[in-house]
Protein backbone atom coordinates (compact mmCIF):
# COMPACT_ATOMS: atom_id res chain seq x y z
CA UNK A 1 0.00 0.00 0.00
CA UNK A 2 1.26 3.44 -0.92
CA UNK A 3 0.76 6.48 1.34
CA UNK A 4 -0.71 8.34 -1.62
CA UNK A 5 -3.57 5.85 -1.64
CA UNK A 6 -4.64 7.12 1.79
CA UNK A 7 -5.09 10.72 0.66
CA UNK A 8 -8.70 11.72 0.05
CA UNK A 9 -9.56 12.10 -3.59
CA UNK A 10 -10.38 15.68 -4.58
CA UNK A 11 -14.06 16.33 -5.18
CA UNK A 12 -14.93 17.29 -8.71
CA UNK A 13 -15.90 20.92 -8.60
CA UNK A 14 -16.50 23.88 -10.77
CA UNK A 15 -13.50 24.93 -12.78
CA UNK A 16 -13.48 28.51 -13.97
CA UNK A 17 -13.11 28.78 -17.73
CA UNK A 18 -14.41 25.25 -18.25
CA UNK A 19 -16.18 24.55 -21.57
CA UNK A 20 -19.91 24.90 -20.94
CA UNK A 21 -21.20 23.63 -24.29
CA UNK A 22 -21.66 20.06 -23.10
CA UNK A 23 -23.67 21.00 -19.99
CA UNK A 24 -27.45 20.74 -19.90
CA UNK A 25 -29.78 23.57 -18.90
CA UNK A 26 -30.22 22.00 -15.46
CA UNK A 27 -26.47 21.64 -15.02
CA UNK A 28 -25.92 25.27 -16.02
CA UNK A 29 -28.61 26.42 -13.56
CA UNK A 30 -27.03 24.33 -10.80
CA UNK A 31 -23.64 25.81 -11.65
CA UNK A 32 -25.05 29.35 -11.39
CA UNK A 33 -26.62 28.54 -8.02
CA UNK A 34 -23.37 27.08 -6.71
CA UNK A 35 -21.36 30.08 -7.90
CA UNK A 36 -23.86 32.53 -6.38
CA UNK A 37 -23.61 30.65 -3.09
CA UNK A 38 -19.83 30.87 -3.24
CA UNK A 39 -20.01 34.61 -4.00
CA UNK A 40 -22.18 35.15 -0.92
CA UNK A 41 -19.79 33.09 1.21
CA UNK A 42 -16.82 35.14 0.01
CA UNK A 43 -18.70 38.42 0.57
CA UNK A 44 -19.44 37.34 4.14
CA UNK A 45 -15.80 36.55 4.82
CA UNK A 46 -14.73 39.85 3.24
CA UNK A 47 -17.16 41.79 5.43
CA UNK A 48 -15.87 40.03 8.54
CA UNK A 49 -12.25 40.80 7.63
CA UNK A 50 -13.06 44.45 6.92
CA UNK A 51 -14.82 44.74 10.29
CA UNK A 52 -11.82 43.17 12.01
CA UNK A 53 -9.48 45.52 10.16
CA UNK A 54 -11.58 48.56 11.14
CA UNK A 55 -11.63 47.47 14.78
CA UNK A 56 -7.86 47.06 14.80
CA UNK A 57 -7.39 50.45 13.15
CA UNK A 58 -9.63 52.06 15.77
CA UNK A 59 -7.56 50.57 18.60
CA UNK A 60 -4.25 51.74 17.19
CA UNK A 61 -5.45 55.25 16.29
CA UNK A 62 -6.12 56.13 19.93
Amino acid sequence: MDWDDLKPKPKPGIALGEDLKSLSVAELEARIAALQGEIERVKGELAAKKAHEAAAAAVFKR
